[in-house]
Parts: structure tokens; sequence; C-alpha cells
């Protein structure tokens, strides 16, 4: 690495904090560029970091090609899932874990409450001017017990915030440790939930893990909330439970996504969806960035970044 590090920075305008950001990291030169281009100049050839922009990620993800001395990808994203496998040999990959815990957990504690106290009927009965008393079974947070499926920092956000309301949860991740039980554990643990939030990335383990067998073992009534990835839900098994009204479901992501106008799931009862947005709040590309400038100064120092691709758990 020379004297000097180049980082490539995208220019539009939620990316402007970052390059203020990285521009404040000793023996760095931040190096804007368009990421809408298909082809990069000389100078911007140089960079030995490059940063995806904080929207739509994946749109410069050929650039890479271009780059002979790139060393580290740092993008804004938690999940590292769709870079993973495009990142070049030797190439550090490395995510914004734990900048979108406020934002996704509050849309997680949201989803919730807007399913138990009936927001989609209210609104509906808005539109129709009708005063809907006692015309609707609401229900409460307090006394829930959820089932976490991903015990890093947005799980851990959720169960904190549920427990602010008296709800109880239970955290599963990849492997055991104190108060977070294994995934090798859950099918134990289904049936005694009323919520299920999925929080975890996605990787082979993760992939179609809420299948058929998985929500047949959910309590009749119980809610499944999907903050994590669309391919982690088996969408046709979903389809079926909520279409019997036996579950129902808030998701912020979709297998597939977008959802296209014709797909079953805009019209299931009891199915709320937002569109990939949970994190779609003013500031999250500032905590995002403020995230990314922290790993670039570890990459600088020498050291592995705490949330490169190769270390991150559920």
């Amino acid at each position: 690495m020379t004297a000097t590090t180049r980082i490539l920075v995208s220019s539009e305008t939620d990316d402007l904090v970052g390059q203020e950001l990285f521009s404040q990291l000793d023996s760095v030169e931040v190096i804007p560029y368009d990421p809408t281009t298909t082809t990069l100049d000389e100078r911007q050839r140089q960079a030995e970091i490059f940063v995806p922009p904080y929207r739509g990620t994946n749109r410069p993800m050929a650039l890479m090609a271009q780059m002979p001395n790139l060393q580290m990808v740092q993008i804004t994203a938690a999940g590292t899932d769709e870079w993973v496998n495009e990142i070049p040999d030797g190439v550090v990959l490395v995510g914004a874990r734990g900048a979108h815990a406020g934002p996704v957990s509050e849309w997680v504690l949201s989803a919730a409450l807007t399913q138990y106290r009936q927001w989609p009927a209210l609104v509906r009965f808005q539109d129709q001017h009708i005063w809907a008393h006692r015309r609707f079974d609401a229900d409460t947070l307090r006394g829930k017990r959820a089932l976490i499926v991903g015990a890093g920092s947005i799980g851990s956000a959720v169960a904190r915030l549920f427990a602010a309301f008296g709800a109880g949860s239970t955290l599963v991740a990849r492997s055991s440790r104190d108060g977070v039980y294994a995934a090798s554990e859950m099918p134990g643990l289904i049936r005694g939930h009323d919520i299920v939030v999925i929080t975890a990335p996605l990787n082979a383990e993760t992939t179609n893990l809420v299948d058929e067998k998985f929500l047949s073992a959910m309590a009749d009534g119980a809610m499944l909330i999907n903050a994590g990835r669309g391919k982690i839900v088996d969408t046709d098994a979903l389809v079926a439970e909520v279409r019997s009204g036996r579950l129902r479901a808030a998701l912020d992501v979709t297998e597939p996504e977008p959802l296209p106008p014709n797909h079953p799931l805009w019209s299931c009862p009891g199915v709320i969806i937002s569109p990939h947005s949970a994190r779609t709040v003013p500031g999250t590309n500032a905590l995002c960035y403020s995230v990314a400038a922290q790993q670039v100064g570890e990459f600088l120092a020498g050291k592995v970044p705490s949330n490169a691709a190769i270390r991150i758990k559920y």
C-alpha cells in the first residue's frame, strides 16, 4: 500500500458525508466517482479502497475489474451476501454491521405493533369514513414471546425494544453464547413463541431456513417478521400459511424482490409489506459511513476490520 491510500467514494448526495468522514483519516486521498459510470478515469483506477454508494449499492459492482490496486471494498449495507462472490481474490470485503440496528429494530417494533393494533384494518375503515368502534380485534405486544433469529446488533436491539413494551425474547445465533441459543436448538424453540423475527444474514445456512417445516411449527396465530433477506423464507410455504389465516407476516424483504405486481403475497390476508425500506430514515447514511470510516481506519492500521465478511456472524 502506498504512503497515501486512495479511497474511491461516490459523488451522490447521500455519499457526501462519507467523503467528509474518510477525508478525516490520516494519509488518505478521497477520490469521487459517479456510480452510474461504466468507465473510470486513470486517477480513479488507482484506488486501493472502493466504496459503493449508499443507494443502489450494487450498481457499480463491475467497476472493480478496472482497479488493479484494489485491496478493500467497504459497503454501507449490513449484509454482504450480494457482494461476497463477486470480490476479486485477495480483496477484503467489509460491511457496515451495527449502523442499521436503530432504524431496523424500530421498523420491527412498528411492524409488530401495526399488526397487533390492527392499523391496516383501521386505515381501511377510515378510507370508508367508518367509525369502527369494536369492529376489529386488537391485541397487545405486552406478554408476547419473540424468537429472534439473528443475535447481532439488530436482533439484540429488537430484544431491548420488545422488553420495553413488556415482551420477552429468545435470541438464536449460529453458535450459543451467554443469553443466546445455538441454531441447532431452534427446532425445539419455535412453537413456544408468538413472534418470529428474522434478522440473520443470508448465507448457505440460512437460505430457505424458514421453510414449510419451520412455518408449520409456529403456533396458530403467530407472526413472522422478516427484516433480514427474502431468500431466508420459502415464499410459497409462507403464502400457503397466511392464505389459510393460520399465520400473519410483516415483510421488509421478499423473494423475489422487487415483488411483482401480480404476486399473491400482495393480497394475502394478515400480511403487511414494506419495500426493503426498514433502514431508510434520515441520518442512516451518516450512521453507515461512520461505521465505514471506523472499518477503513482499522484496515489502514494493518488490522482485519471487525466487519470483514469472513468474520460476520449472525
